[in-house]
């Protein structure tokens, strides 16, 4: 079973359609007692880091993620998903995360020049991914592939053996890590089209 933690913050209908449309079943819940029984779990994520981390909390979700990643479930964040992960974040303030991968999350600096022109934050539309690590779930991404981004704010692992992808948009930044059993994504497999399906298919598939 695939479980898609409902905490009030994420498009999780998508990634539900996600998994149907490669020939998985998935199941989106707000129960932490189903996570814990599940084979494979995804965190998806949009919003406020704050405001997602304080949902988790309260929803009592905190320790099942931790023991699905302790003992070894594949386990998939999308977007701010991927940055709940991480110790902390810088947005609005500083707040904790689960700290699951060491590092921070940070804003793209103001006044990004690309070409002779300012780029716009959020980032957002398409992009490509230069693949530095190839985790399971990227078996038939080739470098180069093209997916759909909409953040303002992106990780910075302490460990750079952890990055899976970079992206450029005015600077080269983290756009997925890949830790033993842990993938995640800053852009959205869900509306990445083939390639994103493809992810999604590969994670599925794993062996728990």
């Amino acid at each position: 079973m695939i479980a898609i933690i409902d905490y009030g913050m994420g498009n999780l209908r998508s990634v539900q359609k996600g998994f149907e449309k490669v020939g998985y079943e998935a199941v989106v819940t707000a129960d932490p007692k189903i996570v814990l029984e599940a084979e494979k779990v995804v965190l998806p994520g949009v919003g406020a880091f704050r405001d997602c981390m304080r949902n988790l909390e309260e929803a009592g979700f905190v320790e099942p993620i931790l023991r699905v990643i302790r003992e070894g479930r594949p386990f998939l964040g999308i977007c701010v998903g991927l940055q709940l992960l991480f110790t902390g974040s810088e947005e609005f303030g500083y707040y904790e995360g689960l700290n699951v991968i060491p590092g921070r999350v940070v804003r793209f600096p103001v006044g990004m020049t690309e070409g002779g022109e300012v780029l716009k934050v959020p980032h957002m539309g398409w992009n490509q991914l230069a693949i530095k690590r190839r985790p399971p779930a990227f078996a038939d991404l080739e470098d180069g592939a093209n997916v759909y981004f909409v953040h303002s704010y992106y990780v910075a692992p302490d460990d750079p053996s952890v990055i899976a992808t970079t992206t450029r948009y005015g600077m080269e930044f983290c756009s997925s890590v890949w830790k033993d059993n842990v993938v995640g994504t800053q852009f959205h497999p869900e509306k990445s089209q083939e390639k994103g399906l493809g992810i999604l298919r590969n994670f599925a598939g794993q062996k728990s």
